[in-house]
């Protein structure tokens, strides 16, 4: 078996693939449209939609990794005892059922697999407003760093990096947690000052949220190979100039397709920075 092809980075909806394998609920076809919840890093859920033969169709609820070990052990989603691209594996892309699974789904059929639009556009404008809020944060307590943690795609310190600790994507926004504990401390950050001002931080990221949404700037996914393994980059293009993070998810094309991206900073518990990303389409 080889590893399932993926057109999703293009921005495919849709697209016709074999079954090779039906586990209970779980159906892989060796090619797909859809995007999977990833299992060590499941930020933004999967995708969900139809798949059709004929006359017939069946529901998928969500879209969900799946691996093959060399030693035939089939495993799904958490269960995937290593990360992706680990070798010894086999890795897929398997079609959770909301339903039973017909009979028509058996291996070596044919099926045509058609995705949720809607959802996917929501879940993209999420991922990609998620990003950019993450630079911006950036952007906007860069100076309460008194050593250096490295820097983001913009050249600021890496407060994203250092501190994130979850981030959960939604249409149209996105929820992440920052940790500001004794270790951002020795690292150099200074958390009371970021008590002290976060009303004016909040303002700042938020209008850097609107002048690279209003730029308009051209956002793609690059891609090293066709399958599910294969490493994936987002790009976007902002007035600073280009960035890129490595992402597994799926992005808008432009930011055009934004009407705005605004944060809210929530510090009730100090050791935890909440931010919450909001998008709204352009209409």
């Amino acid at each position: 078996m080889a590893p399932t092809v993926v057109t999703f980075p293009s921005g495919a909806l849709t697209g016709e693939g074999t079954v090779v394998r039906v586990h209970d609920d779980i159906v892989v076809l060796d090619a797909t449209p859809f995007h999977p919840v990833d299992h060590t890093w499941p930020d933004q859920p999967g995708d969900a939609g139809v798949l059709r033969s004929g006359d017939e169709s069946v529901r998928v609820s969500e879209a969900v990794m799946a691996a093959l070990s060399d030693e035939g052990e089939f495993a799904i989603g958490a269960d995937i005892p290593a990360k992706r691209g680990a070798e010894g594996w086999t890795w897929l892309v398997g079609h959770r059922l909301s339903g039973p699974t017909p009979a028509w789904l058996a291996d070596g059929a044919a099926v045509e697999a058609e995705v949720d639009g809607v959802t996917r556009a929501g879940l993209s404008r999420g991922h990609t407003a998620c990003h950019l809020a993450s630079l911006a944060l950036d952007a906007a307590l860069a100076d309460l760093w008194r050593k250096d943690p490295g820097s983001d795609p913009l050249g600021n310190p890496d407060f994203e990096g250092r501190a994130n600790q979850s981030s959960r994507i939604h249409p149209d926004g996105s929820v992440d947690d920052y940790r500001l504990g004794k270790s951002l401390r020795r690292a150099g950050f200074d958390p009371d000052g970021l008590a002290a001002t976060l009303s004016a931080r909040q303002e700042r990221i938020n209008a850097l949220l609107a002048a690279w949404v209003a730029s308009g700037g051209a956002s793609r996914i690059d891609v090293d190979g066709p399958t599910i393994v294969d490493r994936r980059m987002w790009r976007c293009v902002l007035p600073e100039g280009e960035v890129g993070f490595l992402c597994g998810g799926t992005h808008v094309a432009s930011l055009a397709e934004f009407a705005s991206i605004r944060v809210s900073l929530d510090l009730s518990d100090p050791q935890l920075l909440v931010m919450t990303t909001t998008a709204a389409p352009s209409i």
